[in-house]
């Protein structure tokens, strides 16, 4: 009595007794399309405790220092360890100190954990400094921090903690 319906099945519709492939989307031939597999974010590039690095790294993917690197460091999400050190300016849209950081640094998001010490201005869209933190230098509030002729908004000289 009931029977499947052929209208909402596009791989068996028929018209004029000819068989009807599926579509390929529009802009594509339908031997090109291939669906796009979600790519794997890479690992973090970690360098070890007995590597120096002088220069500058640049980077889109995340960095977790180690070592010690004298130069600027820009990337995404940028870990320095307990024992490493940075001399130079530091952009990432999201900074986790752990170390000791001799110079500015520039982030979304900056986090100075417990066993931080930085030397330098902090220009930051939101903070988080722990208790037991050595920071020594100025901090600033701004909408855009990675962009270095944002306009100021908040400054606050912070001393040794």
């Amino acid at each position: 009595m009931f029977s499947k319906s052929k209208i909402n099945n596009p791989s068996e519709a028929k018209t004029d007794n000819k068989e009807v492939a599926p579509a390929a989307p529009i802009g594509k031939p339908a031997a090109e399309f291939k669906p796009a597999a979600p790519k794997a974010k890479p690992p973090a590039s970690i360098l070890s405790s007995d590597l120096l690095i002088t220069g500058n790294l640049k980077t889109t993917g995340d960095i977790q220092v180690e070592g010690r690197v004298d130069g600027d460091i820009r990337a995404h999400l940028l870990t320095i360890g307990e024992g490493a050190t940075v001399k130079g300016e530091i952009i990432a849209d999201d900074v986790v100190v752990n170390g000791h950081v001799i110079g500015r640094v520039r982030g979304l998001k900056v986090r100075l954990t417990s066993t931080a010490e930085v030397e330098g201005d902090i220009i930051h869209k939101t903070i988080a400094i722990e208790s037991g933190a050595h920071f020594e230098g100025s901090v600033q509030r701004q909408d855009d921090p990675l962009n270095p002729g944002s306009a100021k908004k908040d400054v606050t000289p912070v001393l040794k903690q």
